[in-house]
């Protein structure tokens, strides 16, 4: 049984996550993406927060709940965040390939594992096969909907998205070490309500607020906010954050050279970015 669980919590890591970056597309037609992070994060939180009460599971420590609240900012905030912030200016397609260096960043920070990792021929071979293949598709060609950015602009985003990455593998080694007895929900949701709170600070600050108004926000936003939250926060996240206790980092983070494949295929079907032959 616990065979197909991890199967399963693989799968909705490889599609689900895969499938939200033309989600945020589609959400950054209506709400500004620190303040639509924000609301899905925070969301998404309650819902998991309110399933463990009403388990009457107890409240962590304070101390537990600052040391999740830390790895939830890293991830969510500087690791979704940054990927949603930098779609408005580059095509999906190209921030889940930026994305695809997640393991790279794995195997670097989680020193511990340094000596499985680099003496293992198969890991060492994938990620040079991964990086390799980042490398070749940074050429993809920026069409679409983003394609009018300014060359200024799409630099930006391409380094905000690639610190987001770093950040959002600190997040993960460091949730991984935090010593808790708490279920994965209640630990999900302490991240969740803590990245949520701290999204809506940075849009503030960001000014997102300033002149927006909810009855402009169309129903497709709606729809893909919807989405991204309960099968991308509530059901894939609680799965990651489950597979991080069971599995390698580095293997949960495969998931990353999947999603690109995803999030293009769908970024053609759906959003007009195109498929070259490179």
């Amino acid at each position: 049984m616990r065979n197909w669980k991890v199967i399963l919590a693989f799968a909705s890591l490889y599609f689900v996550w895969g499938s939200t970056f033309l989600a945020a597309l589609i959400g950054l037609d209506g709400l500004p993406p620190y303040l639509m992070i924000s609301l899905r994060f925070f969301a998404a939180g309650l819902i998991l927060y309110g399933w463990s009460r009403f388990k009457r599971e107890p409240n962590p420590d304070f101390s537990t709940i600052r040391a999740h609240g830390i790895s939830g900012i890293l991830m969510l905030v500087g690791g979704t965040g940054s990927v949603v912030w930098g779609e408005q200016y580059i095509p999906s397609g190209l921030a889940a390939i930026i994305v695809a260096s997640l393991p790279i960043w794995f195997i670097v920070l989680d020193r511990t594992q340094w000596k499985i990792y680099f003496y293992n021929k198969l890991i060492i071979t994938g990620i040079i096969l991964g990086f390799a293949g980042i490398i070749f598709l940074f050429g993809f060609q920026k069409t679409g909907a983003r394609a009018a950015s300014s060359q200024h602009m799409q630099i930006i985003s391409i380094a905000l998205i690639t610190a987001g990455s770093i950040s959002w593998a600190a997040g993960s080694l460091y949730s991984r070490s935090i010593q808790s007895t708490s279920s994965t929900t209640m630990t999900v949701s302490l991240q969740l309500l803590a990245a949520g709170g701290f999204a809506l600070l940075v849009s503030s600050v960001l000014g997102e607020l300033h002149g927006f108004s909810w009855n402009q926000v169309p129903l497709k936003a709606w729809l893909a906010l919807v989405y991204m939250l309960i099968m991308g926060s509530v059901i894939t996240y609680v799965a990651y954050i489950w597979l991080l206790t069971i599995r390698p980092a580095v293997q949960v983070g495969t998931y990353a050279y999947v999603n690109p494949v995803i999030a293009v295929l769908l970024g053609w079907a759906f959003a007009g970015e195109q498929i070259t032959a490179r």
